[in-house]
């Protein structure tokens, strides 16, 4: 019997050999691993918040500088659209007959002037002119005739001029076409 305790103990020891390092553990270890792990995961999900906020405010940044692009141009399209009116009523001033050249020759410097500003905004007239082809892009018709002599789809008139911002069209030519 004396050989049967001894292999008997062999093996409790051995598992006892097993449990000693699990043992070793002091419960001051579990609470800073457990620490340790908990700030781990709070940096991981401070960097992520952080990533994703540089990632919103980098759309943000782009969304506004494609807004600015596109508020001046339409911006600039509608004072030009204010100011056309006045133009036309200028040019109109300077068609008729006056017997002051002095009075005529100002109000063709402040045409000039106009012109010059338009130019400078970058606004440009609409070529049309009579007999030249019709394009519903930028002509608006508002008449039609019947004449032999133009073809088909032809401008007869201009009534009114038109003019663009670049390749948007602020107002569209007023004219007459043949049928």
């Amino acid at each position: 019997m004396s050989e049967k305790k001894k292999e008997t103990k062999k093996p409790v020891e051995d598992v006892q050999e097993t449990e000693t390092p699990d043992a070793a553990k002091t419960p001051e270890q579990d609470p800073v691993e457990e620490k340790l792990k908990q700030a781990e995961e709070q940096v991981l999900a401070l960097n992520d918040k952080l990533l994703r906020t540089l990632a919103e405010y980098d759309n943000f940044r782009k969304r506004s500088v494609k807004e600015k692009e596109a508020i001046y141009p339409e911006a600039a399209a509608e004072a030009v659209a204010k100011f056309l009116p006045v133009l036309d009523s200028m040019e109109r001033a300077a068609g008729f007959a006056c017997n002051d050249e002095e009075y005529k020759k100002g109000v063709d410097m402040i045409i000039h002037s106009f012109y010059d500003a338009l130019a400078a905004v970058g606004v440009q007239e609409i070529p049309a002119e009579a007999g030249s082809a019709f394009d519903p892009a930028f002509h608006n018709a508002v008449m039609h005739i019947e004449d032999e002599n133009l073809g088909t789809g032809v401008i007869a008139q201009v009534f009114q001029k038109g003019y663009q911002l670049g390749e948007r069209v602020i107002r569209h030519t007023m004219v007459q076409v043949a049928n």
